[in-house]
This record gives C-alpha cells, sequence and structure tokens, in this order.
C-alpha cells in the first residue's frame, strides 16, 4: 500500500485576535457610520486580518491583497458609468487589419457605439484594438492583463483614463462579465475559447443573468460553424449539455445581425435577479393577461412546484434594491427552481415579444 506524503507544515503566525481589534475597527469605521454598506467594508477588513491565523504565505497574502486592489481600483474607473449599457468584445490578438474580421469588428464597434453603448475590450491588438477603433476612444474601456509577451495596450485606449491593467487573469475575467451587458466573440485562440466557455458556464450555471453572446465570422468562414458542430455533434449528442444550453449562443456572418441580437435582448427585458425565494424580471412593457397562462404552460420547468407561477407587478418589488431614475415599471415574478437557468434565455426572447 503506497505511503501518503506528509504534508509540509505551515507557518504559524499565532492569534491575531487582540482585545482592542474591534475598537481600533470601530475607530475606523466611525467617520462611514452613515454609509449603509460600511458593514460589508469592515466584514473585509475582518477577513483580511484572520488571514494572519491561516498559516498562509506571505506569496499567499500578497495574491489576496493584489487581488483586492485590483477589484477596488477596476471597480472605481466603471463606477461613473454604470447606468450605461456595454458589450465585451472578445477576439485574437493576432488578427491582422487586413484581415475582414478586423474590419467587422470595427464595424460593429461603431455602429454599437453610435447606439448608446459602450465598448470593453482586453485592451490588445488585433480584434481588441479593432473594437475600440470602432468605438472611439471616448466610448472604449480597455480591460488589459500584463504578460512577458503580446499582450500590451493598443493605440486606440493607451493613456485613457478607462484602462485598467490587471495582473491576476480570474480578476481581470470578472470585469469582463460582470459590467457587460452582452458578449461579441470573434475568432480567437486559446483565450478566446476559454473567454466564450467562461461565459456560457456561468450563464448555464445561473452565476450571471442571461445576457446575449453572439459568435461573428467573416462572410463564409468556418470558425464557429466548426465550434458549434463541436458542441452539438459531442457535447450534446453525449448528454454533457442539454438542449437549452445550446439556445444560449448565436452565430451570424453579418455585422448588422449582431447588433440587431445585442440591442433586441434589452427591447423588452431590461434585467433580471435573485430576490430571495423569487426570481425576478424588469420590464419596460406590462406582460399581456393572456401571456401570463402561456408563461406558466410553455415554462413550467423553471417553476418550483407548488409554489405557484408568473406574476405581474407594477413598480419596485419587496426586497429589491433601488434601480434609478430610469428602471423600467413592470416586473415579473416567479418561484424559480435554479435548476435551469439556460431555459431563463429563452424566457427573455418570449418576453421581448410582447
Amino acid at each position: 500500500m503506497a505511503e501518503v506524503p506528509t504534508p509540509l507544515p505551515r507557518r504559524d503566525r499565532g492569534s491575531t485576535g487582540r482585545p482592542d481589534a474591534d475598537a481600533i475597527l470601530d475607530a475606523l469605521y466611525a467617520p462611514h457610520a452613515a454609509n449603509p454598506d460600511a458593514d460589508l467594508s469592515r466584514e473585509m477588513a475582518v477577513t483580511s486580518l484572520k488571514f494572519l491565523d491561516t498559516g498562509a504565505s506571505r506569496g499567499e497574502l500578497r495574491l489576496a491583497s493584489a487581488a483586492l486592489r485590483e477589484l477596488r481600483y477596476a471597480t472605481k474607473v466603471f463606477a461613473p458609468y454604470e447606468g450605461v449599457r456595454k458589450v465585451t468584445m472578445f477576439g485574437s490578438a493576432r488578427t491582422p487589419p487586413s484581415d475582414p474580421c478586423y474590419g467587422m469588428a470595427r464595424e460593429f464597434g461603431r455602429r454599437i457605439a453610435e447606439s448608446g453603448w459602450m465598448v470593453i475590450t482586453g485592451a490588445g491588438p488585433g480584434i481588441m484594438q479593432a473594437g475600440h477603433e470602432g468605438a472611439g476612444r471616448d466610448r472604449s474601456f480597455g480591460v488589459n492583463i500584463r504578460l512577458p509577451f503580446e499582450q500590451s495596450a493598443n493605440p486606440a485606449i493607451v493613456g485613457s483614463p478607462r484602462l485598467v491593467t490587471f495582473r491576476y487573469f480570474f480578476v481581470r475575467k470578472l470585469f469582463f462579465v460582470k459590467e457587460s451587458h452582452a458578449i461579441v466573440l470573434f475568432p480567437g485562440g486559446f483565450g478566446t475559447l476559454d473567454e466564450a466557455f467562461e461565459v456560457l458556464t456561468l450563464v448555464q450555471t445561473g452565476k450571471t443573468p442571461p445576457v446575449p453572446i453572439v459568435l461573428v465570422d467573416r462572410p463564409g468562414g468556418d470558425y464557429w460553424k466548426r465550434f458549434l458542430r463541436f458542441v452539438e455533434e459531442v457535447l450534446r449528442a453525449q448528454g454533457l449539455v442539454s438542449p437549452e444550453d445550446t439556445g444560449l449562443l448565436q452565430a451570424t456572418e453579418d455585422v448588422g445581425e449582431a447588433v440587431k441580437a445585442v440591442l433586441g435582448f434589452y427591447r423588452n427585458y431590461h434585467s433580471s435577479r435573485h430576490l430571495k425565494d423569487r426570481f425576478l424580471v424588469r420590464l419596460h412593457r406590462r406582460p399581456p393577461e393572456e401571456a401570463l397562462v402561456a408563461l406558466d404552460r410553455d415554462f413550467a420547468g423553471l417553476l418550483r412546484p407548488g409554489e405557484g407561477g408568473f406574476e405581474v407587478h407594477r413598480g419596485r418589488a419587496r426586497g429589491e434594491c433601488a434601480q434609478g431614475p430610469f428602471a423600467p415599471p413592470w416586473r415579473l415574478l416567479f418561484p424559480f427552481d435554479r435548476q435551469n437557468s439556460a431555459l431563463l434565455r429563452r424566457l427573455v426572447d418570449r418576453v421581448n415579444e410582447w
């Protein structure tokens, strides 16, 4: 029988539970007593102190510290634009300006910016630079990553106050998705495919609200066709994804269709969130009465058995955070079973028909 190796001992830094710790925190947070979110900030401070009790190495503490700093700074950069819809564009850094996809990415950036949106890219060359060129500097965010090769901020975004450079991929990925209301992907390498599956996983599992995910290729190109064949002929055929999961994606070879897919997603649908034991969908227009009966029938797979069906409310629901002056007036609520998040994408298509 193989011998189980003994784990290497970690450094024991001892307890940090000094008697005056609470008093020190009380003094630090006293000037922020009126801030309703001060309790969460204090929890972060307590958690950072508790790190010292874990025996973590200096390298592990540096990772946690740097990640938190990056989260704070990126949040500060994006905060003034919270009310502006944004689309994240992914694609290869190696796509030259002579490639048709480069021109298509630039055209997509231009059209979506003219529609009032802003563009987020990884700030590098290729498709990322094309998206920024199309949207223009004032409508662009750059979410850069420090690499020993290839990735430096492109001329269209370098020096911008909306350029953030990350050390860690996982923090950078968070902002690609957290700040975005749509995902548009052009052909790319490992990074593009990683980002595609990352977003699909988050939407499929309900870790992020439904968003349009649009795959764009050059006319006659087969990059995304091959990708979708793999999804259908391997993943779906072997039961590794459900039929609803494949509906999360839309492929096109036309920039106009890509723009239409993004804008059309928010035609009536505004946003959604979990609200205790129910799921809330914000709408611009009131659903017709007969539509609720159809929802109970066609989307029964979203409902927890025996707990009712779809309901319509006007104005902010109980427990819902304030959405500002531009919040839509209508709410669709239902007892979500949290088992079929991919089906929510079809629900969005349905409410956009009203």
